[in-house]
């Protein structure tokens, strides 16, 4: 019977999913490690896991073939060198947020493109100003939304877009299924950044990303134009991103993952009138997260007993 590990730690959701597993599967034996000290001794007959398997521990797990991610963008030091080289097959859980964030992202798109940060800080002031507005309107029917990452976020946000009107390039290695949109591989973007008047960021953080966006792509971009990272915070410099803001080069972001989470109180994107900042919760309450998270787990689970191919798999060397 196949053996599969719930890791540390361990929350209601995960309980739950543990009872419908067993009632799912009865051929599965899934196992429940409240304690990471006991973790080692419970990997090492494993068929498949949940969670995160430390590099001391994963040379004693020689029969694990399925671990299942937590995280669409994993902390620092979840991948690492010995994992990419053990034949364990890793799956994430990307596709079950992409409607959520895409959301997220036209929030920030509308309330930049109307100037409605001016507007909400003059309403906080008691203040009527017609006058309160700073850049000039956006109209979205004639605009060009650059997405850098074109996943399940990146497609429906340019899905989103479309009913706009909105010009739609995507920058992803490719290829991907359907995308409304222009798609151009990365070794286009630096070209094409002068076109955008949103730059999107979805892409997670891996070695080639990280602090991608920084002063030079900040001065590419047009005066006009806004930035918005949904993705991960290390793959922006704040401090370059804050001098591009101070001194005019882009009109605003929306910010929603930080270089530091949480964002320190005093710095000085919190006094950006033209700054939109979310606490890194673009599907926080999403009630439906957590069923489908469950599914993606339940039917991996049943591949595992099957012996068929996973799905969501990732490639260990680039971390996605």
């Amino acid at each position: 019977m196949p053996k599969y590990v719930m890791l540390p730690p361990i929350d209601d959701d995960i309980r739950e999913w543990v009872v419908r597993m067993r009632e799912e599967l009865p051929e599965l034996n899934v196992v429940v490690v409240e304690d990471e000290a006991d973790a080692p001794r419970a990997l090492a007959d494993a068929d498949a896991a949940y969670g995160w398997v430390p590099p001391e521990v994963l040379p004693s797990v020689e029969r694990l073939r399925l671990l299942q991610n937590p995280y669409a963008g994993p902390f620092v030091g979840w991948y690492y060198p010995e994992l990419a080289q053990h034949p364990v097959t890793v799956s994430n859980p990307r596709g079950i947020y992409s409607d959520h964030i895409a959301q997220h992202i036209l929030m920030y798109m509308l309330a930049l493109s109307r100037g409605l940060t001016y507007y909400m800080s003059a309403q906080a002031d008691g203040r009527w100003d017609r006058l309160a507005r700073k850049h000039g309107y956006v109209d979205l029917s004639t605009a060009t939304v650059l997405i850098n990452g074109v996943g399940g976020i990146g497609a429906e946000t340019a899905r989103l877009c479309a009913p706009f009107g909105c010009g739609v390039i995507g920058v992803d290695p490719g290829p991907y299924g359907r995308f409304d949109g222009e798609l151009v591989p990365p070794t286009e973007l630096d070209k094409r950044l002068a076109e955008a008047d949103f730059v999107v960021t979805t892409v997670p953080h891996t070695p080639e990303t990280e602090f991608m966006w920084n002063a030079e792509r900040f001065a590419s971009m047009k005066p006009t134009a806004y930035f918005i990272n949904i993705g991960r915070g290390m793959t922006c410099k704040l401090d370059d991103l804050v001098a591009a803001l101070d001194d005019g080069e882009i009109a605003g972001a929306g910010l929603d993952v930080f270089e530091i989470e949480p964002l320190p109180e005093g710095h000085p994107l919190w006094q950006m009138e033209n700054v939109i900042i979310t606490p890194h919760i673009a599907v926080a309450d999403a009630a439906n997260i957590p069923e489908r998270r469950f599914e993606l787990i339940l039917e991996n689970a049943r591949r595992l007993v099957d012996g068929r191919e996973f799905i969501n798999v990732v490639d260990k060397q680039k971390w996605y």
